[in-house]
């Protein structure tokens, strides 16, 4: 019930995700990023253990193929659960288990991988990684949004949205940009206009944290 991509900014090195998802709070239980390490998505019949378990298995050298091979061995429960990972250089990964009956995909670009379940169709992912793709010199964070819209306007889920959550890491321990929409008729677009919001504060917040304001 869900459709996310995780993204690197080749030209910074920022990493992040995007995720909406037809049931509340989809940021905190589906979306883990960690500065100069990767990605983890973690979705349907959610196991929020498998993100942190799986930033440190890239933070100790595992390749994303790896990282979805022992993250699926760790788990009795892989057939319900879809993975995607993404290394701090653009590599990627993606398991979807085959216990999941309804429509799903996976994409993968050259610095970025989507995945999805619950669509109306299977090429809502691939939509997500062409949307990415299409602008590499535009922010991170713009590039990742762009991809959400373009997951909807492909057919996105077969259920009403709730919520979405965009995740941005750059190089400090803490995210550059951690915007959620836990419960909204439109989540979607009240996320975007959240990131209008922060997008002019961004730089400086992570100025004054390091005592440079």
């Amino acid at each position: 019930m869900t459709y996310s991509l995780a993204g690197r900014c080749a030209r910074t090195g920022m990493l992040g995700g995007v995720i909406t998802t037809s049931s509340p709070a989809v940021g905190s239980r589906c979306l883990f990023a960690r500065a100069g390490v990767g990605v983890v998505l973690t979705q349907n019949l959610t196991d929020p253990r498998l993100g942190p378990r799986g930033l440190a298995l890239l933070a100790e050298g595992c390749a994303p193929a790896e990282t979805i091979a022992a993250l699926v061995a760790s788990t009795p429960h892989h057939a319900i659960r879809q993975l995607a990972v993404l290394a701090r250089d653009g590599a990627s990964a993606h398991f979807s288990g085959a216990g999941i009956t309804s429509i799903l995909g996976a994409a993968q670009g050259a610095d970025s991988v989507a995945v999805g379940n619950i669509l109306k169709n299977d090429q809502v992912p691939a939509a997500m990684v062409a949307a990415f793709d299409a602008d590499p010199a535009a922010p991170l964070p713009e590039r990742l949004l762009a991809a959400l819209d373009a997951g909807t306007a492909a057919g996105g889920e077969i259920r009403e949205l709730v919520s979405a959550s965009l995740l941005v890491v750059d190089r400090e321990s803490f995210p550059y940009a951690d915007l959620r929409v836990d419960s909204a008729p439109d989540p979607t677009a009240a996320l975007r206009r959240l990131w209008g919001e922060y997008a002019p504060l961004a730089d400086m917040y992570v100025e004054r944290a390091l005592g440079r304001v």
